[in-house]
């Protein structure tokens, strides 16, 4: 149950600096109002309007285009010994300590015994409060 739990924090902990550090472009080709293409890859197609032969499209300019730049973060911050201040250590010991409790085994132990006799009664109950079974 630990060994998975670590392989599982720790691909999720490398999958998170690999998504933060890449970059993309998202592009979009509008006609007029309506999203004709987008792209995630490389260029987004054109309507197939050719802008030179409309004269209508110049004067409205009725296409155009929208590049979204998604931008990953170029260096990751390095850990340094001088910034391990008293509070920071103070969280990590409880956080250690916190973590460890959570993998206590507890064993218990189970015993069933299979001739099981009943322990020795040393009064007589039925006789001394006058109890019989009819």
């Amino acid at each position: 149950m630990k060994q998975h739990f670590i392989t599982i924090t720790s691909f999720t902990l490398s999958l998170l600096v690999l998504f933060s550090t890449v970059s993309f472009t998202i592009e979009k080709h509008y006609c007029g109002d309506f999203l004709m293409d987008v792209s995630f890859l490389g260029d987004a197609d054109d309507c197939g309007m050719d802008m030179e032969k409309v004269a209508a499209a110049k004067k409205k300019g009725c296409c155009k285009d929208e590049v979204h730049q998604i931008e990953g973060q170029d260096e990751l911050q390095q850990f340094s010994f001088e910034d391990f201040n008293l509070e920071k250590q103070q969280f990590v010991v409880a956080f250690v300590h916190s973590y460890q409790a959570l993998f206590v085994k507890k064993c218990t132990k189970k015993d069933f015994y299979k001739d099981f006799s009943p322990p020795d009664i040393p009064k007589d109950y039925q006789s001394l409060f006058q109890v019989y079974i009819i």
